[in-house]
């Protein structure tokens, strides 16, 4: 009712209020108010207990006709002589009253359009700010406050890309570039390679709002999963920097790190800019840990009682805020009749310890949304390890969880005396593929590992070689495991480990699977012969063979395959190299001028997907080609090496 008045009353008032405005308006109710209360008594306190001033603040100027005081000071005037009226001392000169500005004047219209005392005090302080002009437009002093040139974590010697590079380029390639990429990058490397873009410190592209550029590379991350990431980057810019569609971001990122708190000085700084009902229940829970209890309470009671948000909603929102220890009741969670699960529940079910329900979070881990619970919670710190390795296998394979991240996660698993389960299974497994005395033993409990990540899923088993990787590394290279020597290859290769892969070149056999991963994944290797590769191609049991057309491409693009054996091999694989489009013309372009991070976005585009079967070896051969020429080889080579182990 309050708000909707203040929006008729704001809706309806006239010009002539003009600059004056509502504070104003009140301030004359005020001074009125006053100036009709002149009789009242006056303060005890004698003469000389006014405010403390400065010793530097000049003398008060004496009154003419008062009585001289020993110090120099003007003394009291005296009341005329049987008047009753007791007049208060003065101090310094009293102007006339012609001298004071006029009170201002409102029209009965006017006056009838002001909130109401009943209003008032339903209004919370943000509305109250809004209403008198009071919001504040930064919550950081001018001398701290961060310039938008460049934005970003990671500088030039910290790993970070060049910071100029997107300086001279068409906003509005950059723009369809981050926006046209909706679905996760199909590649693990390709992941990795295009989070270290988006996560470098660098400057938005010429014409381009950089408070724009940075809610699209925000964006971008909040899809690849890289909520921490996003996280950081909002963190980066000041809150009055931020526009709505980084607002909206912002908060799909730290709904998902469960970092409800740290987004509370946007929440407050932005005030009624939102009238949605995540957006009403945020702004209680920043109340709360404003200190402001009392108003929590009563947001999160109307929220309740108006129905804005389902109840389970609510009551979530009422236990993070009555953590903040300020007189909040106590709540209980009842999961009863909660058919879905939705990013809200999730991200503050864990930031609370509240359990989700098996079954809620099993029927969850099946729907559309499964991936995002997936990425969201492998990467929450608040959920037990166990708990999150039922989430780390997609998290793992796509490139979110590092090799070294998965084993310390299982580690702590085998830590844990009370583990059990799958995920207890795995670690113990682990550690014999670490420890066992003898390398067969090592390279079975490793076999076991990824069989039983396959039959859990693609990913699961792709992420069972992540975490092996420096496991199959402390195999010594021998003849008498070359049988195995394609499997422990590829497993190294998902953590970048091609020294140690190149070492069992010796006793891999032309033509088979250990060597078409090191024919792309070595840094220094010769053409590849055609006897070999026709070798690889007739043992190829991939669908269409898209493992040997996989292969081409990443020989073609690395410069290891002759012009005339790359011909003839597109034509018997059906894969055509040659062909054109407005994409591969973008990338090819983006290469000529040396330009890393426009190939980077463009590779990570046309990387874009659900699996392995939407790469395409025309794709793979212009990714690979254009990072080569850019001085991003080797990631280049670990792409294409994932694709034949993969594809």
């Amino acid at each position: 009712m309050a708000r909707a008045s203040l929006r008729k009353w704001r809706m309806s008032r006239p010009a002539q209020i003009g600059a004056f405005g509502i504070g104003g308006a009140l301030c004359a109710i005020a001074l009125t108010s006053l100036s009709l209360a002149q009789g009242s008594p006056q303060s005890i306190l004698p003469p000389g207990f006014d405010d403390p001033v400065s010793p530097s603040t000049p003398a008060p100027t004496p009154i003419p006709g008062a009585a001289a005081r020993p110090n120099g000071q003007a003394g009291t005037v005296a009341p005329p002589s049987g008047s009753g009226q007791i007049v208060p001392p003065l101090i310094g000169t009293v102007p006339a009253p012609a001298d004071l500005p006029p009170l201002p004047t409102l029209a009965r219209d006017e006056l009838a359009r002001l909130p109401t005392l009943d209003e008032l005090e339903k209004l919370s302080p943000d509305e109250i700010d809004d209403l008198l002009g009071l919001k504040p437009k930064f919550d950081i002093p001018p001398g701290a406050r961060r310039v938008l040139t460049r934005v970003g974590l990671l500088a030039l010697d910290e790993g970070g890309l060049p910071p100029g590079s997107l300086a001279n380029q068409p906003a509005t390639l950059v723009r369809a570039a981050l926006a046209g990429t909706k679905q996760p990058v199909i590649s693990r490397w390709g992941h990795i390679l295009l989070r270290r873009a988006l996560a470098s410190r660098l400057a938005p592209p010429a014409g381009m709002d950089p408070v724009e550029f940075a809610a699209l590379r925000v964006g971008l991350l909040n899809r690849l999963g890289e909520y921490q990431i996003s996280r950081a980057i909002v963190q980066d810019l000041d809150t009055n920097q931020w526009n709505e569609a980084l607002t909206d971001e912002a908060l799909t990122a730290y709904v998902a790190v469960g970092d409800f708190v740290g987004a509370c000085p946007a929440v407050r700084l932005q005030g009624s800019v939102r009238e949605d009902a995540q957006w009403k229940m945020w702004q209680a829970i920043c109340s709360a840990y404003a200190g402001e209890g009392a108003l929590a309470a009563s947001q999160l009671d109307a929220a309740l009682g108006r129905e804005i948000a389902p109840r389970i909603d609510v009551l979530l929102a009422r236990r993070f805020a009555g953590a903040a220890g300020q007189g909040q009741r106590a709540v209980e969670i009842e999961w009863k009749n909660i058919n879905d699960l939705n990013p809200w529940r999730f991200g503050l079910a864990n930031a609370l310890g509240e359990t989700v329900p098996a079954a809620l979070l099993d029927e969850a881990l099946k729907g559309r949304e499964a991936a995002y619970y997936q990425r969201a919670g492998a990467s929450t710190p608040m959920l037990r390890a166990m708990d999150r390795t039922r989430f780390a296998g997609r998290a793992a394979s796509e490139g979110i969880l590092s090799s070294t991240a998965l084993i310390d996660l299982y580690g702590e698993v085998y830590a844990n005396p009370a583990a059990e389960g799958a995920a207890a299974g795995t670690a113990s497994l682990l550690r014999e593929a670490y420890l066992a005395s003898a390398p067969s033993d090592r390279i079975a409990a490793m076999r076991r590992l990824w069989d039983e990540g396959a039959k859990a899923s693609p990913s699961d088993g792709f992420s069972a070689r992540v975490l092996t990787a420096f496991a199959a590394a402390r195999v010594p290279p021998s003849a008498d495991h070359s049988s195995d020597a394609g499997d422990l290859i590829a497993s190294m290769l998902t953590a970048g480990l091609d020294r140690d892969a190149a070492a069992w070149s010796v006793y891999v056999k032309e033509g088979s699977f250990g060597w078409a991963l090191l024919s792309v994944a070595q840094a220094q290797r010769n053409a590849a012969s055609r006897s070999a590769i026709d070798s690889f191609i007739s043992s190829d049991d991939s669908a269409r063979s898209r493992k040997s057309a996989f292969l081409l491409a990443g020989l073609a693009g690395l410069d290891r395959v002759s012009s005339g054996d790359r011909g003839a091999l597109s034509d018997q694989l059906g894969a055509d190299l040659a062909r054109e489009t407005r994409w591969t013309r973008l990338i090819s372009r983006a290469a000529e001028v040396d330009n890393k991070v426009l190939v980077v976005l463009l590779a990570g585009l046309g990387m874009q997907g659900d699996s392995w079967q939407q790469m395409t070896p025309l794709h793979l051969y212009h990714i690979t080609l254009a990072l080569s020429r850019v001085g991003l080889e080797a990631e280049a080579r670990m792409i294409a090496a994932e694709a034949v182990a993969r594809g």
